[in-house]
């Protein structure tokens, strides 16, 4: 059965995540853990370079009608600091390292990541420290707490009472 790792930069350029997933200690390392497909989402990045002989098969895309398909087929999800992609992983319960592009200059999404990291519900790194802390998350998986589900009377609610209506 394979054992994927699925990989999204959703609708922008991040080849800084697309080269440091595909660099040789990287894949060794998903590999040596049991990962079998790693599955990129490259978005409007270059084509990605990858290596000769693999130790796991690697596959990729720049997009799809939905990534939903794979993120649920997926052990490991590893994303970019998008809110959309971050929503998703978190509500299908995924093991989710999210890499920040540090390369950003008022980079609203790292705040975000750096937020639900400190609430325990992902583990938040950049491209130059992706082997290091997927390591330490392979070999040490946190205990990460789910991310609770959404109220959909919360807004209802709040502008009924806003509004003053009954």
């Amino acid at each position: 059965m394979a054992k994927v790792v699925f990989a999204t930069v959703g609708t922008t350029q991040f080849d800084g995540l697309v080269d440091a997933l595909l660099s040789d200690e990287v894949l060794a390392l998903l590999a040596e853990h049991g990962y079998t497909e790693l599955r990129l989402q490259v978005g409007h990045g270059n084509e990605p370079s990858i290596p000769a002989s693999p130790p796991l098969k690697v596959k990729w895309y720049r997009f799809k009608d939905g990534l939903s398909a794979d993120m649920a087929e997926s052990a490991l999800l590893i994303s970019h600091a998008g809110a959309g992609s971050i929503l998703e992983g978190l509500r299908l319960g995924k093991l989710l390292l999210v890499v920040v592009n540090d390369q950003l200059m008022h980079n609203h999404q790292q705040e975000l990541a750096h937020a639900l990291a400190e609430q325990r519900h992902l583990v938040s790194t950049t491209p130059g420290q992706l082997r290091g802390e997927l390591q330490r998350l392979l070999e040490r998986p946190p205990a990460l707490l789910p991310y609770p589900e959404a109220d959909p009377t919360l807004f209802p609610r709040f502008l009924t009472g806003v509004l003053g209506l009954v």
